[in-house]
């Protein structure tokens, strides 16, 4: 059902300034462990992290290869159609929140010792997305009530049955299902009728570009985050998952997460501390909030500590 393998007949290699500390290699590592990427041949080749994915621009599957050659710079090796370069670029430069000026995160970092803490033990990492908000859509719906491991084998199912493979300068990944595919009567059968409905209604949505990036991006927070609970199984929680991994908002603050909240108390002292408080202590961390809240919720320290899993973590 996937057909055969898509094999781009040229390539195109950007090179994407980076403002700010970034390590690919942290990105890599990050995504090893990461479930639901389904990514854990990511560090199979030193070095070098390669994406397959449906590009935004059309949603034509489309891969890259992401180098990094000096600490100022990454190097962008895309395989896609003629003019689809400049689009998958950019695509993948949200992805690894590169797209982001980064030069001011240290000053956060001075404002507020726990975040110096944070840089100091991860220098250069940033978050790491899904490949665009209408996949961290499709997560949010497959682990809605499951765990983890759970939802992370559905997403890799689907991306066999019904994805695409593409050979990625020599190696082939398996690119999550279009929009038109997911969509579609066949893709939800093996799923339970409520999320296979939700999953069409996501999938409905990005092909109306309802769920563009930079729409989302361009916002209000508040008003982002009501348009994205306009979706059927879109709640809250959600919601903020599709804006801060899916769209890489880079300063909100996903006050429904359990994990992060721990992690504050744990990391500032505060046994007690309400929602509310941590929230409201979590302003020093702007314009970064989400950046602050992704390197939090994966410190090491704090995974050791038992603090529970978390849908975004």
């Amino acid at each position: 059902m996937t057909g055969s393998i898509l094999q781009h007949t040229a390539s195109t290699t950007l090179r994407i300034p980076v403002r700010g500390p970034f390590d690919l290699d942290k990105s890599i590592r990050f995504l090893t462990d990461f479930p639901p990427a389904c990514r854990a041949d990511a560090a199979a080749e030193p070095g070098t992290l390669r994406f397959a994915f449906p590009a935004e621009a059309g949603w034509e599957h489309v891969g890259a290869a992401v180098r990094q050659r000096s600490p100022g710079s990454i190097e962008v090796e895309v395989f896609a159609e003629e003019g689809l370069a400049v689009e998958v670029g950019a695509q993948v430069r949200r992805i690894l929140s590169v797209d982001v000026d980064g030069v001011g995160f240290a000053k956060v970092g001075t404002a507020d010792p726990v975040v110096r803490r944070l840089q100091q033990a991860h220098p250069g990492l940033r978050p790491v997305l899904f490949h665009s908000p209408y996949e961290a859509a499709c997560w949010a719906i497959l682990s809605h009530r499951a765990g983890m491991s759970q939802a992370a084998t559905v997403k890799r199912r689907l991306a066999e049955e019904f994805g695409r493979p593409v050979d990625v300068g020599g190696k082939v990944l398996r690119s999550f299902p279009a929009p038109d595919v997911l969509a579609g009567p066949e893709a939800g059968r093996a799923l339970p009728e409520v999320k296979a409905e939700r999953l069409r209604a996501v999938a409905n949505a990005a092909k109306d570009g309802l769920l563009d990036a930079a729409y989302l991006r361009a916002m209000p927070v508040p008003d982002a985050l009501r348009w994205l609970q306009r979706l059927p199984g879109i709640g809250p929680f959600s919601a903020q998952l599709i804006l801060i991994r899916g769209a890489g908002h880079p300063d909100v603050f996903p006050s429904g997460e359990p994990r992060l909240q721990e992690a504050m108390r744990v990391a500032y002292d505060l046994p007690l501390a309400p929602p509310e408080e941590l929230e409201e202590l979590s302003a020093v961390w702007r314009p970064f909030r989400s950046w602050v809240a992704f390197a939090l919720r994966n410190d090491g320290e704090f995974r050791t500590r038992g603090i529970g899993g978390s849908m975004t973590a």
